[in-house]
């Protein structure tokens, strides 16, 4: 298994705010005659597909954005294929023009050194664990339950992509900072941003955790000065 996994970024020039990103996937979604099921999830009998979104909907510096991933780079070309860039937002009629589309490719696997990066609006928490860490008195019992979290996302992540970790997952939280609640799916979740280090390499813009298709739970490398 080739464990280099692709990686496509199409910015566009259209700027949004983080709560318009379900309206963008639905104006995308509404564009294309026939939608590739990772574009919305949804198979034809009702059915959902619960697996790592391949194509994720984002706002990259504040701006409207999809993130392709393994086979989602492969699925983008039925988008611009079939897409009418004339579209739908808030109630508004947008052109949506394309600004950049970056290519790339990441060595996901464990290494003997460690990684630093942000994860912003982050959802860990089901009501199960949610419940827990709201239990917890000490910061450090409360970090070692997202860490937890945050490598069980790391291996849901990599399982999606079919790739398979030969080292264990290794993850420290260095710092947690704009802890708030944000709706998704109609239910308020607390989210975070976190920094952490892990022995894993990660792909830019691809999200963890909940969320992930609408743009929660992106992850970014830091650049650590030498």
């Amino acid at each position: 298994m080739d464990k280099y996994l692709k990686t496509l970024r199409i910015q566009f020039s259209e700027e949004i705010n983080f709560s318009q990103i379900p309206a963008f996937r639905g104006a995308i979604v509404a564009t294309m005659e026939h939608p590739n099921l990772l574009f919305h999830n949804h198979g034809n009998d009702g059915e959902l597909r619960y697996a790592y979104p391949l194509v994720q909907y984002k706002r990259i510096g504040g701006k409207a954005a999809l993130v392709c991933v393994g086979e989602g780079t492969e699925a983008i070309g039925e988008f611009f294929s079939q897409a009418d860039f004339d579209i739908m937002l808030g109630g508004e009629s947008k052109h949506l023009e394309v600004e950049a589309v970056k290519a790339d490719k990441t060595l996901v696997q464990v290494w003997e050194e460690n990684f630093e990066y942000t994860v912003r609006k982050w959802l860990p928490f089901n009501q199960e664990n949610y419940e827990k860490f709201k239990k917890m008195e000490g910061l450090a019992e409360k970090y070692t339950l997202m860490e937890q979290i945050l490598v069980g996302n790391m291996l849901s992540f990599a399982k999606g992509v079919g790739v398979e970790f030969e080292k264990e997952v290794v993850v420290k939280i260095k710092n947690v900072e704009n802890e708030r609640l944000y709706r998704h799916k109609g239910i308020k979740k607390m989210g975070f941003d976190v920094h952490f280090s892990t022995n894993v390499t990660l792909p830019d813009f691809i999200g963890l955790g909940q969320g992930v298709s609408m743009g929660f739970g992106m992850v970014k490398g830091l650049k650590i000065p030498s």
